[in-house]
């Protein structure tokens, strides 16, 4: 399919709820999503008019903030005017989407599990947007064709505490991870992201456990203390989680730190 401008009428791509965006090229975008908002403001900065209190890159990025990712401002939203909203059906609640759908607004709605599926809804969002494919997409292709791969280990992957909860099955930082030959052991759960009772940590068999910055902000103080039993790594949450244009540096970056 190849996007087109205004003058040649509108457009017609499905987002990952099968949602479909019918109408000519956005020109007001607010985004709902970190890494979006990044991938967005990298590739063409002027569609931005809006995103949420946590969308921190590109640094210095000047536009109207409309709250948390899980509670934004609708009515701010809409008094920016835009013609999409972008979100992802993690990140942010179903009621806020249908809210702005039921005003009028478009919402284009991300949903990867994979490595390969972020970069396929990354290219349809930008063939939304009418724009070509960026340097960045180009490149995140290029290296996850075929990353270096860590010699086969097992990990747990912490994301929260009080409760305890880590990486389960069918997670797009999980794939990342299987694609850096990190074998998450708790890819076969019935949940997504179980919880662990507060002793269970000190039972699980794993060589490594892996402590994103984000969403919660483990430290060397906080978090290795309760898995005596593995080696404690830390690891960016922007190159682990986030689907943008950090998928470019992710390999090496997320290598270095999980070898070190």
């Amino acid at each position: 399919m190849t996007p087109s401008d205004d003058s040649r009428g509108s457009i017609a791509v499905r987002d990952d709820r099968g949602g479909a965006y019918d109408g000519p090229p956005p020109r007001r975008v607010v985004s709902l999503v970190p890494s979006l908002t990044e991938a967005i403001a990298v590739t063409d900065a002027t569609l931005l008019a809006g995103a949420t209190d946590w969308c921190t890159h590109p640094a210095g990025l000047d536009v109207p903030r409309v709250g948390g990712t899980k509670w934004p401002d609708v009515a701010r939203v809409l008094a920016l005017a835009p013609d999409l909203v972008i979100a992802n059906a993690e990140e942010n609640r179903d009621e806020d989407v249908a809210a702005l759908r039921a005003a009028g607004v478009p919402v284009w709605v991300t949903a990867p599990a994979t490595v390969d599926q972020a970069l396929d809804t990354l290219g349809r969002m930008l063939a939304v947007l009418d724009r070509p494919e960026p340097d960045w997409l180009v490149r995140a292709r290029e290296v996850w064709a075929d990353p270096p791969r860590l010699a086969g280990v097992t990990a747990v992957v912490p994301i929260w505490r009080r409760p305890w909860m880590v990486l389960g099955r069918n997670t797009f930082a999980g794939d990342v991870l299987a694609r850096l030959g990190v074998r998450n052991v708790f890819a076969g759960s019935d949940d997504r992201y179980p919880k662990l009772a507060k002793d269970d940590p000190a039972t699980v068999d794993a060589e490594l456990v892996v402590f994103p910055d984000e969403p919660y902000a483990f430290t060397p103080d906080d978090g290795p203390e309760a898995w005596p039993q593995a080696r404690p790594v830390f690891v960016s949450g922007r190159h682990l989680t986030w689907y943008g244009p950090s998928l470019a540096d992710a390999p090496a970056v997320l290598l270095d730190q999980l070898e070190g």
